[in-house]
C-alpha cells in the first residue's frame, strides 16, 4: 500500500543542468530538450507524493498520457547552467489534470514555460477512464493549499 501523500510538495521543483547532449552546436538548449526536463519533472513531483506512474499501472491498469501541450521559449537555456523545472497543477477533472510547469534559471528567470494536460487512460484500450484514488485526493490537495499564478 502507498504511504500517505506529503503534505505541501506542490510546487514540485526538480533541479536539472543543461549537458553538451542537450544542446545544439552553439551551447543552447535544444527545444525538445525541455520537453523531455518536464516529462521528469512531472514523473518526480508523483513520486514525491508516493504515487508513482508504476503505481497507478499496477494497481489500477490505468495510467496518465499527454493530450495537450503548450510551450513558450523565453530565454536560452546554456550549457552547464543549473535550472529547475517547477510543476503545479491548475486544474483537476474526473479523468483530466492540467499542470503549469517552469523551467527557471537559478535567479527564477523563466527560460521555458509549458501548459500540459494530462489525461488519465486505462492501459488496455487507452480509453479515459476516472484518475484513482489517492491521486485524486493528492491533485485535489494541490489545488486547496492556494491559488494557482497567472
Amino acid at each position: 500500500m502507498a504511504k500517505a501523500p506529503p503534505a505541501a510538495v506542490w510546487p514540485h521543483r526538480f533541479p536539472v543542468r543543461v549537458y553538451f547532449e542537450d544542446t545544439d552546436a552553439g551551447g543552447i538548449a535544444y527545444h525538445a530538450t525541455y520537453l523531455r526536463w518536464a516529462e521528469r519533472g512531472r514523473t518526480e513531483s508523483l513520486r514525491a507524493i508516493n504515487l508513482p506512474h508504476q503505481l497507478m499501472i499496477q494497481r489500477h491498469a490505468s495510467l496518465l498520457v499527454v493530450r495537450r501541450m503548450e510551450v513558450e521559449y523565453v530565454a536560452p537555456a546554456r550549457l552547464d547552467e543549473p535550472l529547475v523545472v517547477e510543476t503545479r497543477i491548475l486544474r483537476f477533472g474526473g479523468a483530466s489534470v492540467d499542470l503549469e510547469q517552469r523551467v527557471l534559471d537559478e535567479a527564477g528567470g523563466v527560460k521555458a514555460a509549458l501548459r500540459v494536460g494530462l489525461v488519465c487512460v486505462r492501459a488496455e484500450g487507452m480509453r479515459p477512464v476516472a484518475v484513482p484514488e489517492p491521486w485524486r485526493g493528492a491533485f485535489r490537495a494541490a489545488l486547496d493549499d492556494g491559488p494557482a499564478p497567472a
